[in-house]
């Protein structure tokens, strides 16, 4: 990855946002751009309006993030890399609020159910946001001590709020796979460690997965990630698949030349490095 190249990183969320802390991990003293929604962010890229945008796809306590799941497929942008975040929630209140103060707690859909264990000991009623630093804006503009949000050290900072509890997310392996989209595909020159991302759909016969997936596994190939969507009729279902393999390799082609008798309109989506978090 060029990244003399690379100028501005859109991402889903407010100022503040994992997304964006993401991106400031990957990318230091690159500009990043808040957009509304992930469709928004993936537009940015495709309008130029942004070299590459850093998405969330999955939380290892709330689980994928459906929005993302469908945007993917649909899209003309690729999978370039990937980046693994441990997440640390933290409890943010106004200026001069303690923890008895509170009744309500504000976040993303996703950082609610990470931090339910918090939630519940403390009886707060819950509040839906877009994001966790868009709560914790809100919050700040409210000025009220019965107020509280969750969301990230970054976001208390900017948002001049201050931190009643760290680590309020209900286990310690919370982690957020996030990935790295671009106009073009970056396939890596190195052949191992290499995650290739495809998506197809089965024909409507008899043990069509078992055959489509059977290639890979006669030709060594490991899956990290399979993901269903039916079609409108409930006839035939498309897979989203993360692949250990290069494309590249004799062993992929030969699993893909199996695929094709079994699966349609197979679709390339990326091949990119692993993330060291997988080791």
């Amino acid at each position: 990855m060029n990244l003399t190249n690379i100028k501005k990183i859109s991402f889903q969320g407010a100022i503040g946002a994992y997304s964006d802390l993401a991106c400031r991990n990957l990318f230091p003293n690159i500009e990043t751009i808040p957009c509304v929604s992930f469709e928004d962010a993936f537009k940015a890229v495709s309008e130029k309006k942004a070299d590459l945008a850093v998405i969330p796809v999955d939380n290892t306590i709330a689980g994928r993030v459906a929005d993302v799941h469908h945007l993917i497929p649909n899209g003309d942008l690729f999978i370039i890399g990937e980046y693994f975040m441990p997440i640390r929630h933290a409890l943010l209140g106004i200026k001069g609020s303690e923890i008895q103060d509170l009744e309500y707690v504000h976040s993303h859909v996703h950082a609610i159910p990470q931090c339910r264990k918090k939630i519940r000991e403390l009886g707060l009623k819950e509040n839906i946001h877009a994001d966790t630093a868009g709560a914790a804006h809100e919050i700040a503009e409210r000025n009220d001590k019965k107020h509280c949000a969750i969301a990230s050290e970054l976001a208390a900072e900017i948002y001049g709020l201050d931190i009643l509890i760290n680590d309020v997310q209900d286990a310690d392996h919370n982690t957020t796979r996030f990935l790295i989209l671009g106009q073009e595909p970056e396939i890596p020159e190195e052949i191992e460690g290499v995650i290739t991302s495809l998506i197809f759909e089965v024909r409507n016969i008899p043990a069509a997965l078992y055959k489509a997936l059977g290639g890979f596994a006669t030709n060594g190939l490991s899956f990290t990630k399979l993901e269903s969507y039916v079609d409108p009729q409930f006839k035939s279902a498309k897979f989203f698949c993360d692949i250990e393999g290069h494309p590249d390799s004799e062993s992929f082609k030969l699993a893909l030349e199996e695929l094709g008798f079994y699966a349609a309109d197979v679709k390339f989506l990326g091949a990119y490095k692993a993330h060291e978090f997988r080791k």
